[in-house]
């Protein structure tokens, strides 16, 4: 289960790390044609890594259904964070999307049958309450790329759920080569409709940097998933905060506003009470089993 952390923790790593390359490559070249340049190298390294470890044989598993499904729906989630990303600061982005496990408390709730007791619902309250401490829906604070931003994070949680829903017998290299192929193919289309533009040496080396930052963090994130106990590794996605504070801080010199940190807050703590409970639980329930 160490294992399983780490490399969620690794994940977060990556995504960050990515976030902020193609945010500044982002100030000088469109946002679909950025995604689909990055999908492409993304794709490429992907498909060299799932070749070195034999795992091409399974190919035609991008198209399976649940596979090519959860890749679409990945695809979605990933433009619709990216273009809110290059217009907010990175670690109220990153903030937004943590709110993924909550989310998927809510599906696994209403759709997969799992029962949830009042810890569980407490951790989304306050996650919720955080949420909107970040987004700020009214007033000054409204941004319309807020909301897109908490749109792709509903996407994101309803990915993860379906990722331990695929047969574990398909690699997860496989997994993640559908989700980078989709990703392009999404872009794609949107470059098509926007247009291209000219861009420099220094972009395209930049969004290969970024490329694999991201495809590494797509195979950490789906090793994890399929690996560890959501509840015990779902809260680890927030360290992502703390790696987004820190370079947005370096680098555009971004501090969060006080609604903005009081939002993170509630967020990572809500994530920590649900961990603690869990823990609980998980200690009850093996006590309970336990022969008189």
């Amino acid at each position: 289960m160490t294992r399983a952390i780490a490399m969620m923790i690794g994940a977060m790593g990556c995504f960050v790390l990515n976030d902020a390359l193609v945010k500044h490559v982002s100030q000088s070249m469109p946002s679909a044609q950025l995604i689909f340049l990055r999908g492409l190298m993304a794709s490429a390294l992907v498909l060299l890594v799932a070749h070195r470890l034999g795992a091409l044989r399974q190919v035609g598993a991008v198209l399976h259904p649940r596979v090519a499904l959860r890749g679409a729906v990945d695809a979605c989630a990933t433009v619709m964070y990216l273009l809110s990303l290059f217009r907010l600061p990175i670690a109220n982005a990153t903030a937004i999307n943590l709110a993924a496990p909550l989310f998927m408390t809510v599906f696994a709730v209403l759709f997969m049958g799992e029962r949830a007791g009042m810890a569980r619902w407490s951790a989304v309250v306050l996650g919720f309450a955080g949420v909107l401490c970040v987004v700020q829906p009214s007033g000054e604070g409204f941004n319309a790329w807020s909301l897109l931003c908490l749109l792709g994070t509903l996407f994101h949680a309803a990915r993860d759920l379906m990722t331990r829903r695929i047969d574990p017998a398909i690699p997860s290299i496989i997994i993640t080569l559908a989700t980078a192929l989709a990703v392009t193919v999404l872009a794609g289309g949107l470059t098509l409709l926007s247009g291209w533009q000219a861009f420099a040496p220094v972009d395209l080396a930049l969004l290969g940097v970024a490329a694999a930052f991201l495809a590494s963090g797509y195979f950490l994130l789906v090793q994890c998933m399929r690996t560890g106990e959501v509840s015990l590794t779902a809260p680890f996605r927030y360290t992502a905060v703390l790696f987004a504070m820190l370079l947005g801080y370096a680098v555009w010199n971004e501090v969060p506003s006080g609604w903005a940190w009081l939002g993170i807050a509630l967020l990572v703590g809500s994530g920590l009470y649900m961990l603690h409970s869990e823990r609980g639980r998980t200690r009850a329930a093996a006590l309970d089993a336990q022969p008189e």
